[in-house]
């Protein structure tokens, strides 16, 4: 199994999906408003079952390409959200992508972290180099959640998907190991490092 260990942020963490999971999963992914900016459609609910059962099975494919994780306030295990990374085939790259948060999550105004706590795995135990994102150009707010992740702008995406009807346009953001690694928190470098958990002070 390549099942991914527990990423503690100050704010949040992450783990790995559970059966119990699904009524949050569905919720997320039949949502009209919380689908709205992905890069997939509205699901009905056999579609998000579905879904959900692929990501359920995610750790036991080799080699792992995806890690769909779910987001948790500290010391509480009820999914809020979801964040995933999806390895690349090619080279040491991966894209982050699929972060939601329920409108209701103690955790809103902190997705960022969870960005974060996703390089810090695939800059460590991944050793990947480059680690990329994107977010639709009308989805303004966005901006800045990339760059408290420590992501840098790079380029626009014509038309890079098809969503409800229309194509978008996607503004894409970067970081590279090298540079992302030494300005990485105290929990961060614990994931960099191998580490589970963060240990308070």
């Amino acid at each position: 199994m390549n099942h991914l260990p527990e990423l503690h942020g100050e704010r949040l963490w992450l783990r790995e999906m559970r059966a119990t999971d699904l009524a949050p999963f569905e919720r997320i992914h039949t949502h009209r408003v919380l689908t709205r900016y992905l890069g997939i459609d509205r699901m009905d609910a056999r579609q998000a079952q579905d879904a959900f059962a692929q990501c359920l099975a995610q750790p036991y494919t080799h080699p792992r390409r995806r890690h769909t994780l779910a987001v948790c306030a500290p010391g509480d295990t009820t999914m809020v959200g979801t964040m995933a990374l999806l390895v690349e085939e090619y080279g040491r790259n991966a894209m982050l992508t699929g972060l939601v948060l329920l409108p209701d999550a103690p955790v809103r105004g902190h997705g960022h972290e969870a960005g974060r706590l996703l390089m810090a795995y695939g800059f460590g135990r991944l050793g990947l180099h480059r680690i990329w994102a994107g977010h639709r150009v009308d989805h303004v707010r966005m901006r800045e959640v990339m760059l408290a992740a420590g992501l840098r702008p790079e380029a626009t995406l014509r038309e890079l998907f098809h969503t409800q009807g229309a194509w978008h346009d996607v503004t894409t953001y970067a970081a590279l190991a090298h540079e992302w690694i030494p300005q990485a928190s105290r929990a961060e470098r614990a994931v960099l490092n191998g580490g589970e958990a963060l240990v308070h002070a």
